[in-house]
């Protein structure tokens, strides 16, 4: 099986995450789902065009190789290793969230303090760490390559996100 489904399931879910995160705070409205879920699906539109850039990165590799079944099986361990982190700190997130949405008011702030914050911190080392997976697993250089474009993207939604609609807000 190829991981490149959940590899950007994972991908858009971040970057609709990450567009709410680059809208959180700067609306000091109540009612607010309206406006969030628009930053969302903002997120979701910039985060799949920047992950356009990995998925090119892996054609054009397999384009220009000699051997196109040797080239695909190396990005598929190494994809294969980059979603073992991932999933990972996916489900750390998701127990948060179900933390957070679960317990009443003080253990839901405790959720947001101990868990969803300090994971949106580690978000980078989490893409660090999918790195390093997809080169332990077998994907050498080019999957290393699509693995770091990957990381690049998706670490990019959130300030591009900002930039674009949200700087004017302080």
């Amino acid at each position: 099986m190829t991981p490149a489904i959940p590899l950007a399931l994972l991908g858009l879910t971040d970057a609709a995450f990450s567009g709410f995160r680059a809208y959180a705070g700067t609306d000091a409205r109540i009612r607010k789902q309206r406006a969030a879920a628009r930053a969302a699906l903002r997120g979701l539109a910039v985060g799949a065009v920047l992950l356009l850039t990995p998925t090119l990165t892996a054609v054009l590799l397999l384009l220009t190789t000699c051997d196109r079944a040797r080239t695909y099986d190396t990005l598929s361990a190494g994809g294969r290793g980059y979603l073992l982190p991932l999933a990972v700190y996916a489900a750390a997130v998701l127990l948060s969230l179900a933390a957070y949405f679960a317990l009443p008011f003080r253990g839901s702030t405790l959720a947001m303090v101990v868990g969803l914050g300090p994971l949106t911190l580690l978000r980078p080392l989490a893409v660090v760490a999918a790195c390093l997976g997809s080169v332990l697993n077998g994907g050498g250089g080019p999957g290393l390559l699509v693995g770091t474009t990957a990381g690049a993207a998706v670490l990019c939604v959130e300030p591009a996100v900002h930039r674009r609609w949200y700087h004017h807000v302080q």
